[in-house]
């Protein structure tokens, strides 16, 4: 009791200069108390220096500072009459004589809630009430003021204040439901502010997210009674975003429904975008965010992120979504020309996910292989016309197979064939000369002896034909075989020239190909006669032989008219010949042929020759 009036005294004198003129009044503007405790209003009012009373009066009224309205008389230092809501509970605790109007107010109750007016009696004409007041507010829980900002990671202090103003009971604050609080501790201190005191417990803490929405309470006490009032507070956090759910890394069939979450803890609320790459997809301000992507093709591939921001900070989650697909239509550099020697380098690319096995074919035959590779490489460190030809570049994975052609063309000099030689027969010489080359080579015949060249351009005796890379050129010559005759081949083109001298074939297959199919019946059809011929007169001498030792009854006869010679034998000789020793000696059945219709100039021509064969055939 007396520190409060010790206190009381101090706010006095600091107020005392604060008395605006002659007619004045000081007072607390707002105080509040708890419902049954005590209040005390503290008061100082000044009059006139000239009017020097023998006594001062004082009255307080509720709500109103004028009499004529008949306001609530709170305290009346002339009578005890007052108002029957203040009967026994209010007390002028100030000397009037002393400009001292110091109120107290016990057993508050919520009625007693209003403005509380001065108005000092010096007697006779000399009343008057002072404009100044104050505002007594009843309340029933402490009051806990939070800092504007509590900032995940930043020192926190909440206040709980209680108004202290009743010098028989002291307030004892406790702070409830603290204990998990981070570095958390309690302070005590009062304060006084416009002449009313409050006792003010501190609690500091370091608040994280997970105090987002905690309740706080602040508990006030009085000894020896039973008087309890409690206030709460939650705690609204500040803190960045957190991503809390969010799709992982993804593999996803080209054409799928893909669907993205993610779901962000954040106070204040934060922007959520999903991008692709630096590309905003979609944006809201919202807890969660759902992307949606449908009929998804390769060109959505890649790197997704979700990013969350406040003015407290930002958070990002990020996640590969790889979409299978099967290869695409395999690229070639271009399609090659390239000199006979020259390194060739071949690339084949595709592009596919996963990465495809590219391989490349030459006539159904690897000739490159690549697995999980984009590209494969054909190498060749010195071509050849052997590597000329279409090739087949095929890239595969489990989704499908795409493949594409491409050539490789060789240029080359030119290459004589083994084909190329001459055959001669009596008066005619041919001469094949076949050459491979690219670009196409140009043949002549060259007869060194005659000092004669031959091309196609002689069309009389030379005649060419093109299959491919290979020109074939036919020489023919009516003429006969000499010794010293030879001819060259020769074929040339922009990268070369070579050059051969043609081999001769002497064969009996020539002369056959020479008289031609009706030549042929007509030299078998000598031969027949001849074979016929030397056997009659073999037989015809046995049988003369053989009269000499044996006589007989009946002997042969062997032609029933006159002896003829071979080159007179009737036809139906001709024919009976023909069946009997062609058949059993030549083994060739001729008996059909019409011998009639062949040519005697060929039958000359050829006599000679079927003569001795059909006697080496006979012996």
């Amino acid at each position: 009791m007396k520190c409060f009036y010790k206190a009381l005294l101090i706010s006095w004198v600091l107020f005392e200069g604060v008395l605006a003129g002659p007619w004045s009044a000081w007072m607390p503007e707002h105080m509040s108390a708890f419902e049954g405790t005590c209040v005390v209003i503290p008061c100082r009012f000044s009059y006139p220096d000239e009017l020097r009373p023998s006594a001062v009066h004082g009255i307080w009224y509720f709500n109103s500072p004028y009499p004529k309205n008949y306001p609530p008389v709170v305290y009346k230092s002339r009578t005890n009459i007052v108002h029957e809501s203040y009967l026994g509970r209010t007390r002028l605790l100030g000397e009037l004589n002393f400009r001292n109007c110091t109120l107290q107010i016990s057993r508050l109750s919520p009625e007693l809630t209003g403005k509380y007016y001065f108005r000092g009696d010096l007697g006779g004409y000399n009343q008057y009430t002072y404009p100044e007041h104050c505002n007594l507010e009843i309340i029933n829980k402490p009051t806990i003021v939070s800092p504007p900002e509590v900032v995940e990671g930043t020192e926190v202090e909440l206040r709980c204040v209680v108004p202290d103003n009743c010098p028989d009971m002291k307030p004892i604050i406790t702070w409830m439901n603290h204990e998990n609080l981070a570095e958390h501790s309690v302070y005590a201190q009062v304060e006084e502010e416009g002449g009313t005191w409050s006792l003010v417990s501190l609690l500091k803490f370091m608040p994280s997210r997970e105090n987002h929405g905690h309740e706080l309470g602040c508990k006030v006490t009085y000894s020896n009674t039973t008087f309890e009032f409690d206030g709460f507070t939650s705690l609204d956090v500040k803190y960045p975003p957190r991503i809390l759910q969010a799709n992982s890394s993804v593999e996803v069939i080209q054409g799928s429904h893909v669907v993205l979450v993610c779901s962000v803890d954040s106070s204040p609320m934060a922007l959520i975008s999903w991008l692709r790459e630096d590309e905003i997809l979609h944006e809201d301000m919202a807890g969660s965010l759902t992307l949606h992507l449908d009929n998804i093709t390769h060109l959505q591939d890649g790197i997704y992120t979700c990013a969350a921001e406040n003015i407290y900070g930002k958070d990002n989650h990020s996640l590969a979504l790889a979409v299978l697909y099967a290869p695409w239509k395999p690229v070639v550099n271009a399609s090659v020309v390239a000199v006979e020697g020259e390194p060739v380098t071949i690339l084949c690319s595709s592009q596919s996910n996963p990465e495809p096995m590219i391989t490349i074919f030459k006539d159904k035959k690897p000739m490159a292989m690549g697995v999980y590779q984009n590209q494969v490489a054909l190498e060749f460190e010195s071509v050849t016309h052997e590597d000329d030809g279409e090739y087949w570049c095929t890239a595969e994975n489990q989704f499908g197979q795409r493949s594409t052609a491409f050539n490789l063309t060789v240029e080359f000099a030119p290459l004589i064939l083994s084909d190329s030689k001459c055959t001669a027969a009596r008066d005619t010489v041919k001469c094949i000369c076949a050459a491979k080359s690219n670009p196409e080579a140009v043949i002549t015949f060259e007869l060194p002896t005659r000092n004669v060249t031959v091309n196609e351009t002689d069309r009389e005796f030379v005649y060419s034909q093109k299959t491919g890379y290979i020109v074939t050129s036919i020489l023919t010559l009516q003429r006969e075989v000499d010794s010293q005759l030879y001819i060259v081949c020769s074929a040339r083109n922009f990268y070369g020239t070579r050059n051969q001298q043609l081999q001769f074939h002497h064969s009996n297959s020539l002369m056959w190909a020479k008289v031609g199919p009706v030549g042929a019946v007509v030299a078998f059809a000598i031969l027949i006669a001849v074979v016929c011929y030397v056997s009659q007169t073999r037989k015809k001498k046995s049988m003369n032989e053989s009269s000499s030792f044996m006589q007989t009854e009946n002997p042969p006869v062997a032609y029933s008219g006159d002896y003829r010679t071979p080159g007179h034998l009737e036809k139906s000789e001709y024919g009976r010949c023909d069946k009997r020793l062609l058949n059993k000696d030549l083994g060739i059945d001729y008996a059909n042929i019409d011998f009639t219709k062949l040519s005697t100039k060929d039958s000359y021509t050829l006599t000679e020759e079927l003569a001795e064969y059909a006697e080496i055939r006979v012996k």
